[in-house]
């Protein structure tokens, strides 16, 4: 598969009168045609402020995109997205690329219909008239399991529950036929039952459009049935990348091993055994990073974790981890 996506030293600061938060530090990452990649950590880490750097939804002020490179592969040409104009992100925005927010009540516009807020991505983006717009509506609302769909188009969003405010924001990432769609947390706010066909919806419409997606999350635990590949985040940087078996069978970075052994386990439990935590609080980002995020709370940190922010360490084919200490070998990596 070639390359759709590649993210370079993504640089983000938000500055306000409490000082300057050092929100994204040399954030990279790649994205394959079809694939779907996880990006898990817990809030604060950079997820989201990543995704939206990539698309200008930063607020600025107080944010800022100050360094990096984005290389979105489009249709055999490429363009940096962190140097396009605002209109030239709004034709990305929507159109080649999807966003699934992950609070449908608050992006979507409650004056106005569900249909005519899918149609009017599709007149914007692909020059459709509205006949048109309308009948593929329709049918990509069937498609995302909206019942009644032609009555449904007139419905306004407080009309629908959350499970099928989730569904037309999904129609309206959709909508476009994008190359990547990045999923925000979609399923945080709804209940067990609804995420889990939430998921399973993604994934079929991924398979049947062919597009890649990004999946954010601080749930390890649903990355197993979604992700080819994922990407774990901590203080603004990426500490962990790997295929999705080898991340759960040969952890590598101590953030990863702290966030799978808080997973709750149906096996060998007998309902006493306490989930494992990592001590200690996430870093305070109001400083530069200059030795690695995660050593406060690290429980394999030596002398060298507290002077130097540690580069991602090539561990095994597509497998890199940025941390000095080999946990596999119960030594410092050897430079």
């Amino acid at each position: 598969m070639s390359k759709i996506l590649e993210v370079r030293n993504l640089i983000t600061r938000f500055y306000s009168v409490d000082g300057t938060v050092h929100a994204l530090n040399g954030v990279s990452f790649a994205l394959d045609e079809g694939e779907t990649l996880a990006v898990v950590g817990e809030s604060g880490s950079g997820k989201s402020v990543t995704m939206m750097s990539l698309l200008g939804l930063i607020p600025q002020p107080p944010g800022k995109v100050e360094g990096g490179e984005a290389i979105f592969m489009d249709n055999g040409g490429s363009l940096d997205l962190l140097q396009l104009n605002e209109e030239q992100v709004r034709r990305v925005r929507g159109g080649k690329i999807g966003f699934i927010f992950q609070d449908p009540i608050s992006s979507l516009n409650p004056t106005m219909t569900i249909g005519r807020q899918i149609t009017e991505s599709m007149t914007e983006h692909l020059g459709l008239g509205q006949t048109e717009a309308r009948s593929r509506t329709i049918a990509l609302l069937r498609q995302v399991g909206i019942a009644d769909a032609e009555r449904r188009f007139n419905s306004y969003p407080h009309e629908f529950s959350g499970g099928m405010r989730q569904r037309v924001m999904i129609a309206i990432a959709m909508a476009c036929e994008p190359q990547i769609v990045i999923a925000d947390e979609p399923t945080t706010a709804l209940d067990v039952t609804v995420q889990a066909q939430i998921v399973e919806l993604v994934k079929q419409l991924q398979a049947h459009m062919g597009v890649a997606v990004i999946w954010i999350t601080h749930d390890l635990g649903v990355v197993a049935g979604i992700a080819d590949r994922v990407l774990v985040m901590y203080g603004g940087t990426v500490v962990e990348s790997a295929l999705v078996d080898d991340l759960y069978d040969d952890p590598q970075h101590p953030y990863t091993i702290g966030l799978l052994n808080a997973i709750p386990s149906l096996e060998e439990s007998n309902g006493e055994e306490k989930l494992e935590s990592i001590e200690g609080t996430p870093p305070d980002l109001h400083s530069e990073l200059t030795l690695c995020p995660f050593a406060p709370r690290c429980p394999y940190a030596f002398e060298r974790c507290w002077q130097e922010l540690p580069p991602p360490y090539l561990v095994a084919n597509k497998h890199t981890a940025a941390c000095f200490y080999d946990v596999a070998a119960q030594r410092p990596r050897e430079v």
